[in-house]
């Protein structure tokens, strides 16, 4: 897996990140009393960014895990992380809950991140490093770890910020938003914040929140 090969992560991920609001002036000319004036920035589906180094080489793992750079699936990597019976399992707790047609598009769009994300990493000439020597639940576990904001909810934009990186994660979402469409982005953000959440509580980590946006 060369440079670029496996960028994406489950890619998939909340795009733009638009900046807190600062204190409004009101008609008086002092200033709102609303406690947003150091808000950190959030990703555009929810959660904080995070604007740190990305952990390509834990991307790397997951993207071997679904069969590699040209044949990526986010289902197959599922499968690779909990086994066969537990992915059937919550498949159809997620079909039950949302739809067939929304997971097909959280799955479908998972998939396409990947694409997009290797197009801008071949772009930038990025090199990537070795896989990290995760397999199945550790890894699971790791990608849950890795979306868990300070606070201990899961976020599917935080993720994708430390597995991209925030800038190529933000350019993954203007690809999705102006191809698959805004709806689908936000499905799969929607949906995979659900599916982590759930594979926290099967792995024991009870500590782990549920997203507002589920």
């Amino acid at each position: 897996m060369k440079s670029l090969k496996l960028l994406v992560t489950l890619s998939l991920a909340s795009l733009a990140a638009y900046p807190a609001m600062a204190h409004e002036a009101k008609s008086d000319g002092t200033k709102s009393t609303a406690p947003h004036q150091h808000q950190q920035p959030m990703n555009m589906f929810g959660g904080p960014t995070y604007h740190g180094e990305p952990a390509l080489a834990v991307t790397v793992a997951l993207i071997e895990a679904g069969g590699g750079a040209e044949n990526f699936s986010f289902a197959k990597a599922l499968v690779h992380m909990l086994g066969e019976e537990t992915v059937n399992q919550e498949v159809a707790k997620l079909t039950k809950q949302y739809s067939k047609e929304e997971v097909n598009t959280f799955l479908v769009g998972m998939d396409a991140a990947v694409n997009y994300a290797i197009k801008h990493v071949t772009k930038m000439g990025i090199e990537l490093p070795e896989a990290a020597d995760l397999n199945g639940q550790e890894l699971a576990a790791t990608l849950v770890k890795a979306g868990t904001t300070p606070d201990g909810t899961f976020w599917s934009g935080y993720l994708f910020d430390k597995a991209l990186s925030n800038k190529i994660h933000n350019l993954v979402m203007i690809d999705i938003n102006a191809n698959e469409g805004y709806q689908a982005d936000k499905i799969s953000h929607k949906i995979l914040n659900q599916a982590m959440y759930d594979v926290a509580q099967a792995l024991g980590m009870k500590e782990v929140k549920l997203a507002d946006l589920h």
